[in-house]
């Protein structure tokens, strides 16, 4: 598996503030917000349910990152999606940085790895309550 998620009521906005909040409490900032939606829109005509693409960076864990392997910024950041359901219900889904950092193959990276899933994990956790 490459992510994982829950689902968080609420209106769309306003979960995308909390998910903001909740990830600057692990020492997250976001980095780029791309809303999906709005691109499908001006771009092909579309119209989407609301779905935003957070670049989430925890600056001093993407350093030792970058020190340990100067290619993995092609991985990095950490993305959040945040997208509505039909019923009107919000997703909020983490990459789990396990998954792809463990693409590298190198155990220094495989325990950044996991450090960075906890947090956003309690991120995740954080969200439910």
């Amino acid at each position: 598996m490459y992510g994982f998620s829950v689902k968080v009521s609420g209106d769309f906005n306003e979960v995308i503030g909390r998910v903001t909040e909740e990830l600057k409490g692990e020492g997250f900032g976001v980095l780029t917000e791309i809303d999906v939606a709005a691109t499908l829109k001006a771009k092909l005509g579309l119209e989407k349910r609301p779905y935003k693409i957070l670049g989430a960076c925890n600056p001093k864990l993407a350093n030792q990152a970058i020190e340990a392997e100067p290619d993995i910024g092609l991985l990095l950041p950490c993305n959040v999606v945040v997208r509505q359901e039909e019923d009107g219900s919000n997703v909020v889904g983490f990459m789990d940085p396990v998954a792809v950092l463990g693409l590298v193959g190198r155990e220094e990276l495989a325990s950044l790895g996991a450090e960075v899933r906890s947090k956003l994990e309690r991120v995740r956790d954080a969200l439910q309550g």
